[in-house]
Order: C-alpha cells, then structure tokens, then sequence
C-alpha cells in the first residue's frame, strides 16, 4: 500500500503534471492579454482598493452570503499555512534559491488560472433550499460540463485532503511549534485547538467568514512585521538575496556555491511544485470559498483571487525566502538538508531577534490554525454537495474529532496521503478549465 501511494504521489506531483498547471496559466494569461501586468491598477483596485472605497465589500446584507472580502479572507487562510513558512524553506533546501523564482512564476501564470476558477464557481452556483450559496469546482464540473462523476472524484479528493492537509497536518506543525518553543504539552495544545475548531465550525459559513476576517491580517501583520525587521537588520544583502533567486533559476550554483548535481530542471520543478502547493491554483479548493460571496459580476471574484495569489506566493512567500537568504543560516555546504524547514526559519529569525523561535511558534500557531478553519470550509461545502445537511452535519464532527489526534501523533503517511489527495483535486479541475475555458470573459472586454 505504501508502494502505491509513493508512485501515485510521484505521478501527480510529476513533471508532467507541473506543464498541465504551467500550460493552463498560460493559456488564460495570454488570453486575457496578460491581465495580471497589462491590468495591474485595475484588479488592485477592485479588491485590496476597495475596502478603503466601498464598504460593501467588507460587509453584506445577505443572511446566507459573505462579503467578497470575508470570502477572499476564508480562501487565503487555506492557502496562507505552514507552507508558506515552512514550505519555503524546503524548496530552497531541496533547489536551491533559483526554485523561488520558479515560485513566482507558477504564480503569476496561477493568477490567471485562479481567475478562471473563481470566474466558473460564480457562474455556476446556485442556492440550495435554505438560500445558502452552493459552488466550488465540483458544481462548474456538474453543471457546467454535466459531468457528475469527475465533481464526485473532485469532492471525495478534498474531503480527504481536508482531513489530512487541512487539518492533521496543521494541527501537527502547530503543536510542535508550541512544545518546541514555549515546552507547551502537544496534549493541551490538542484540547484548545479541538475546543476552537468546534466553536467556530458550529457557528456556520458566517462565523467562519468572520474569524479569517480577522485572523488573517494579524497573522499576516505579525509575521511579515517580525520578517520586515530582519530584512532591515540585514538590508545590505536584500539585493544579492534576489540577484541570487534570479540567476541560480537558470544557473544552479553560480551565485551562492549550490550543491553538486543540481540541474536547472530540479531547480525548477521544485519551485513550480512548491508554488502550486502554496498558492492551490488549480486545484479548485478555494473557488469553494469565493463561491460563497455576495459579488454579482463573475470579474470582480476572479480579481479577488488574483489578488489572493499575489499575496499569498509574490509577498508571503518572498518575504520568507529573504529571511532566510539574508541571515546567513542558508549554507550548501554545511549539510542543511538534515535540518527542517522550521528549524532553518527559525534560526534566521533568531539571528535578529532574540526570542525568533518563540515569535515564529506563534506565526505558526495563527498560520495552522487558519488554514484548519479555511479547509473546513472546502470539506463541508463538498460534503455538503454529496450529502446534503446531513453530509455537512457528518463532516464537521469528524473534521472536529480529528483535530485532536493530528496535534498529538505524528502524521508520517497521512502527509503523503493527503498530499496525494491535494494534487489528486487538479486532474478533475484541469480536465474542466480545458473544457470551459472558452466561456470565460475577462474584465477589460466585460467593461468594454
């Protein structure tokens, strides 16, 4: 069994998997005459310039409905997780610093890909019998392609990822953080965060929408705050720190001694499969939240998660990166690959700050347990298209029960497992964008 899982885990994270997402970006970003460059004031303004111009964007009369800036915040706490921190570090440790750059660009063609998604699950949702919003890519495969068993596949693929990478995972990565740093019992850490998930999972799609309201600019103000900070300790290496991401993308070693038998392409395939594995465009998880929005225009959502791309890969994601270039803890040639990625983090911020470890356990602390809130929305709207309130119902309670267990043992397979089952999602995703790809209409011809 274990056999099958590495070789399906290999598959599906494979080279040949990366061009599927790299080409589908392509396509929508030419499409759309490179929107994301050619358009750069106006999706900005749409979504982060909006909260300061429109106030219905921050909030919404729909009793059923959430803003599309609550949407945009329950969608980024999914993507905004451990991986940022800890997931940064491995690509740098697995390719070398050239792999950050293939993070931007698999982000930058993701945007476009993430805006078809988004575009697709506004068109396609409807309202169930209690005038809640139903949409996320199973519905755009059922109703937009009438293709029920590729949104069944889709479905089973994130409930089970949700239960692993959404939710044990996490739960593992913040105990640890918590028994590292402040000698805190992975049992008790099990207990609050058990007591935190029900609270707010029983509280609906509202409540959820409102914690990550709120949780994600503090976390993303702590954290990017505290990694600021080091920056400015160590500004004079900001600009060999990119000259280095640039030029070891395309020449492994040339700038920082790299590791014997990196190759441009390992270099690349790790960064373009971290940045999928940050950012989730195309795996259709997120379109579950922007669905859920009060938007009428299918455009504006897409921007929104555009906007949720770049924040997530092109600042979180780089910022980290600096952190750990600039403080010298990166080193090709003192065997750092026997070393974790949140050990490595942590040590670039202790190398500024004196309790680093402590202030990263926290980030870690905020960053897991967003994403559980965030994923929880994607398995119990999929639960909730398969089983209807009953599945939903179901859902919650073993997503609840299964907080627990993930912050006291060790996940070891379930990782690969609900890794799997993450890069599992994009088949069903990739197969439907291809198809209704042509329906997609981007905002410069919808203003015209």
């Amino acid at each position: 069994m274990i056999q099958i899982l590495h070789r399906i885990h290999a598959f599906v994270w494979s080279p040949g998997m990366l061009v599927f997402f790299l080409a589908t970006g392509i396509r929508f970003t030419i499409e759309s005459g490179f929107f994301p460059l050619t358009h750069g004031k106006q999706w900005f303004l749409a979504t982060f310039g909006s909260l300061f111009l429109k106030k219905e964007t921050r909030k919404t009369e729909e009793p059923h409905a959430v803003s599309q800036f609550q949407s945009f915040c329950t969608a980024l706490a999914a993507t905004l997780g451990t991986g940022n921190i800890t997931g940064v570090a491995a690509a740098i440790m697995t390719g070398g610093p050239g792999a950050v750059f293939w993070m931007w660009v698999s982000a930058f063609l993701g945007m476009m890909t993430n805006y078809a998604e988004n575009y697709l699950g506004i068109r396609y949702r409807y309202k169930d019998r209690n005038g809640q919003w139903v949409g996320g890519a199973m519905v755009y495969m059922d109703r937009g392609l009438s293709c029920r068993w590729l949104a069944v596949c889709f479905s089973f693929c994130c409930i089970g990822a949700s239960f692993g990478m959404g939710n044990m995972v996490q739960g593992n990565a913040m105990a640890k953080g918590l028994e590292s740093a402040f000698h805190i019992s992975p049992v008790l850490t099990g207990i609050a965060a058990t007591g935190a998930v029900a609270y707010v999972l029983m509280g609906g799609m509202k409540r959820i929408a409102a914690w990550t309201e709120k949780l994600v600019p503090v976390m993303a103000v702590l954290y990017l705050s505290a990694a600021v900070f080091v920056l400015a300790m160590h500004r004079e290496r900001i600009g060999w720190a990119f000259l280095c991401m640039v030029t070891e993308a395309f020449h492994p070693g040339a700038m920082c001694g790299g590791i014997a038998g990196y190759t441009v392409g390992k270099t690349l395939q790790t960064g373009v499969a971290r940045g999928i594995f940050s950012n989730e465009a195309g795996l259709g998880s997120s379109v579950i939240a922007h669905a859920q929005s009060d938007v009428k225009n299918p455009e504006i959502q897409g921007m929104w998660g555009i906007a949720e791309i770049f924040a997530d890969t092109m600042i979180v994601c780089t910022v980290t990166a600096l952190v750990i270039l600039v403080s010298g803890v990166y080193d090709p040639a003192c065997g750092f690959l026997s070393i974790d990625g949140t050990t490595l983090t942590g040590r670039a911020f202790s190398t500024v700050i004196p309790f680093g470890e402590q202030i990263l356990a926290c980030a870690t602390l905020l960053f897991a347990f967003a994403t559980i809130i965030g994923w929880s929305c994607f398995g119990e709207r999929t639960a909730a298209y398969l089983g209807g309130r009953k599945g939903a119902a179901a859902y919650k309670m073993i997503y609840i029960f299964l907080t627990f267990p993930g912050c006291v043992m060790t996940p070891g397979i379930i990782w690969e497992l609900s890794d799997t089952l993450n890069g599992l999602m994009a088949i069903p995703n990739l197969i439907a964008l291809f198809f209704l790809g042509k329906e997609i209409v981007y905002p410069q011809k919808f203003r015209e």
